[in-house]
């Protein structure tokens, strides 16, 4: 029987973080390095597992983006991955749902950058494509990340009020993959 529950990063214990570690290495096949661990970390995971085991996970971060000359607080969603033996039996579509009911208690904004290859996973969720240029407020300054324009999606919430996809989007600064 497969269990959905969310945990802080604080409450996860040693031998839970190793078998959620070696899931996303696992289900990422290579395209997950260390940066992307620890961009999952310091938020509230959901994790489906099946007798105590991790088989899908997301998590949810807080970060900071600006848009619209705004700074909202947007719960950000890292590390969405399903178990290589358990895909096609809607885990990541259910944790994705608690995902989006945490986001939409917590957060003015939700957002994410899609690397699923699935064409309108996250939009069927109510995710939605940004289409405006993004940035990172970098070190040194406001920097430009054309690469990933287009790859952004953000989740509205009952507080985000007007929100025009089209305009420039910047993200806060974080060491790796800054999106």
């Amino acid at each position: 029987m497969t269990r959905l529950r969310s945990v802080p990063t604080a409450e996860l214990r040693g031998a839970e973080l190793a078998a959620l570690r070696s899931l996303l290495f696992e289900a990422f096949g290579g395209r997950f390095d260390e940066h992307d661990w620890e961009h999952t970390l310091g938020g509230i995971h959901v994790l489906a597992t099946e007798d105590g085991e991790p088989v899908a996970h997301g998590s949810v971060v807080p970060r900071v983006l600006v848009t619209g000359g705004r700074e909202l607080a947007t719960g950000y969603v890292e590390g969405v991955a399903t178990r290589g033996d358990r895909r096609g039996r809607g885990l990541a579509t259910a944790v994705m749902g608690e995902v989006g009911r945490l986001i939409q208690r917590e957060y003015e904004l939700g957002a994410l950058g899609d690397g699923s290859g699935i064409p309108g996973f996250y939009q069927r969720l109510g995710w939605e494509t940004w289409q405006g240029p993004t940035w990172v407020a970098a070190p040194q300054g406001r920097e430009r990340t054309a690469e990933e324009d287009g790859s952004i999606l953000v989740l509205r919430t009952p507080v985000t009020g007007e929100l025009d996809l089209t305009a420039s989007i910047t993200c806060d600064w974080r060491s790796g993959d800054v999106w």
